[in-house]
Order: structure tokens, then C-alpha cells, then sequence
């Protein structure tokens, strides 16, 4: 790299999360989750993940899929959306996984394709999915033992955990009301939650796959228990509303893996009443030293960084005025020199809670301007995606 700005991933860490979250959740089938450029750390890291225990990917776009298939030649990649069927031949020649949304998009499936496919149940999100119990039981029966298609999965997606309200339950009962006509032992995988589901609730006995997403990149999803009063009228809500009750504590033992840095690119010296900076917003109040660092928006420095500290030589510096396209300005002392290593963030549960954010939104905002390092074992190797 030219610019000495770039996100630093730990392949390493990522293989033991999945290690421990077998450990601890024991299915057949583990999906990770790779959409939006593997949240953001990009899909060079999917044969870490395999390498840890995931057995299944899983995409958002026909363009996601494909970009991981180039990564990993072998690897079973589910494309959450459903792609349009004059890019079918490109999932059988890849072998893509599609899924089946709906009834209108299976009656104009090609059944001479051979494909894969898992299909989606809508049971109350209403994004993606099948309704009606009658033509779930007509693609199955159609697809069951096809000899080019083969209805490998089946599907959904609750929209809540089911902490505060009652459409977890709902919504799982709607899921196997829909699936009521049909024998979902026939059906090798059968996957309906995500990461906090999968730390809150147990799952159904006939559930045999886990979508693994923001867990796998260092997030346990442990919730703190209410106590005292506020236990009592938790317990009260629930009993009154029909809800069930959800596990707490978990003994995951993960690490995020993703780190960003940067460099002190140069520094000036900047008289009381000076100002630094877009729109003036930021006025010295004494003589002070700034370093600019190459790093701004474009990068992923969104808004809530102003104000921010950033780390130099393991001390903290405080972000100063606007963040610029493509630097900013931190206001240091004399220990700071030119060229020094600049620590935006190390740790993503952190800084995510400073910047009032989701990890999701921590990840994904770095853009794809910014180089990845891969650490594999001390090896490193630069991707720029």
C-alpha cells in the first residue's frame, strides 16, 4: 500500500470464535454468513472460517457468491435473494445455491437445471417467503426426489429475539404451521435463526443448521440480566403477554479480529485562536501541535468519530473539528513524531459502543478504499478489494 491507512484482520481469531461456538452449540450444518464483503473484513477471510468449522456460506447477491466462490472452489454458498432466473445457468455452473422465495418464482424455475435450492417460509417479517401452507406442500412434493433439483434446505428468518414481545413465539409457530403438511426430516437442512437467537433460545428438534453472522466476527451476544424490581416486572410482562423466557448468560469465549489504523502522515504547530479544519468549527484555545492523519469519511470516519481518541505510541488522543474526506486532525504533544503508528480502533466492542453505533455499522462503513491485511499465523497479506 501507498497510504499507510489499512484495516488489520486476524484470521486466527476468526477460526477459534467458530471452534468455540461449536463447542458450545452443537449442529450439522454451520452457515456462515459472508453478505456485505464478510461484514466488512472482507471474503478472503472464508477459508479461516471453514478452517474453524463452518461447512455452508451464505451470500446476499449472485455477485457476493460469486466473489467468494473464487476464494474457496468447493464450499456449498446459499444466495439469500433470489436471483433472476436468466442467471440460473451461472448457479449451476457455479454451484450456487438458490433460494425459492416464492410461489411465482418456482412455477418459472427451469426444473432441466440441476441446482440446489433451499426454500424461504415468510413467517411474519414479511420481506421474502411462502404464506401458504398448500404451496409449500406442491414444491415439495414437486422437488422431493427430483432427479436435477435438489430441495436441499428450507428456511426463515424472525425478525425479533423475542426479549420484549411475543412475535418470536409467533412467528416460530407460523413457521411450522406453514411447514405443517410437509415432513421437514426430508429436508436435509432446515435453518431459522441467526446469531442472538442462537444464544437465547433452544432451538426445535427438527432445526439441524445455524446462520452464523455478527458472532462469528467476535460478538457473543450476552445480555444482562435484569435484577430486583426490574426481574419482577420482566417476569410479570412475560407471563401476562405469553412470552417465553430467554437464556442470558452464555460461556462463549470470543474476539474481535478486526483492528484499523493509520499513520501520522504530518504535523503542524497551530497558534491560540487558529481554527482547524472544515467550517472553522474547531478554534485553539492555546498554542497547541496537531497531527493530520490520512484517514477521513471516504474511509469510513463517519460523523460519530469527531471527538473521538485514537491511540499513539498506547496513549490517547482526542480527534479534532470536522473529519475531512480524506484526513483528519488529532491534537497531540511532543512525544508524537512523523511516521508514528496510529491505532483508530482495536477493539470493535468498544468502539462501537463509543460511537453509539452497531458492530454491523462499525464493519461496514470502512470502505472498500481501505486495504485489508490478513494475519495468518504472522504471515501477512494485503488485499485491496
Amino acid at each position: 500500500m501507498y497510504r499507510k491507512t489499512y484495516a488489520l484482520i486476524n484470521c486466527n481469531t476468526l477460526a477459534k470464535n467458530i471452534q468455540n461456538i461449536k463447542e458450545n452449540y452443537p449442529y450439522k450444518y454451520y452457515i456462515g454468513v459472508v453478505k456485505a464483503n464478510a461484514y466488512g473484513h472482507g471474503d478472503y477471510i472464508v477459508n479461516s472460517l471453514i478452517a474453524g468449522g463452518v461447512n455452508y456460506l451464505a451470500a446476499s447477491s449472485l455477485e457476493e457468491c460469486l466473489s467468494i466462490r473464487k476464494r474457496n472452489e468447493n464450499i456449498s454458498i446459499l444466495c439469500l435473494e433470489p436471483i433472476d432466473h436468466e442467471y440460473l445457468n451461472i448457479c449451476e455452473r457455479e454451484n450456487i445455491t438458490i433460494t425459492i422465495p416464492d410461489y411465482e418464482y418456482f412455477k418459472k424455475l427451469d426444473l432441466n437445471l440441476n441446482l440446489k435450492i433451499h426454500l424461504k417460509i415468510d413467517s411474519g417479517m414479511n420481506r421474502l417467503g411462502f404464506k401458504d401452507k398448500n404451496e409449500v406442500k406442491e414444491v415439495y412434493d414437486t422437488l422431493l426426489n427430483h432427479p436435477n433439483i435438489k430441495l436441499e434446505g428450507i428456511y426463515t428468518h424472525l425478525g425479533t429475539s423475542g426479549m420484549w414481545d411475543n412475535h418470536y413465539d409467533h412467528d416460530l409457530k407460523k413457521f411450522e404451521e406453514i411447514t405443517s403438511l410437509i415432513d421437514l426430516k426430508n429436508i436435509p437442512i432446515v435453518h431459522i435463526s441467526r446469531s442472538l437467537i442462537l444464544v437465547t433460545h433452544p432451538m426445535p428438534t427438527y432445526v439441524t443448521g445455524i446462520r452464523l453472522g455478527i458472532i462469528m466476527y467476535g460478538f457473543p451476544q450476552k445480555i444482562n440480566k435484569p435484577s430486583g424490581l426490574r426481574l419482577i416486572k420482566r417476569n410479570m410482562y412475560l407471563k401476562k403477554h405469553h412470552i417465553s423466557d430467554i437464556t442470558y448468560e452464555n460461556n462463549l469465549n470470543l474476539n474481535t479480529a478486526f483492528s484499523l489504523h493509520t499513520t501520522v502522515m504530518t504535523i503542524k504547530s497551530v497558534k491560540k485562536g487558529e481554527y482547524v479544519g472544515y467550517g472553522a468549527k474547531y478554534i485553539a484555545e492555546e498554542d497547541m501541535k496537531i497531527a493530520i492523519i490520512p484517514i477521513g469519511f471516504a474511509d469510513g470516519l463517519i460523523k460519530q468519530y469527531e471527538n473521538q481518541t485514537v491511540k499513539i505510541n498506547n496513549k490517547k488522543y482526542k480527534l479534532i473539528g470536522e473529519v475531512g474526506m480524506d484526513m483528519t486532525a488529532v491534537k497531540i504533544d511532543d512525544s508524537v513524531k512523523l511516521k508514528d503508528h496510529v491505532i483508530i480502533f482495536d477493539d470493535a466492542k468498544n468502539k462501537s459502543k463509543e460511537l453509539g453505533i452497531s458492530a454491523y455499522q462499525l464493519f461496514t462503513s470502512i470502505t472498500t478504499r481501505v486495504p485489508r491485511v490478513y494475519d495468518e499465523n504472522g504471515k501477512l497479506t494485503e488485499i485491496k478489494y
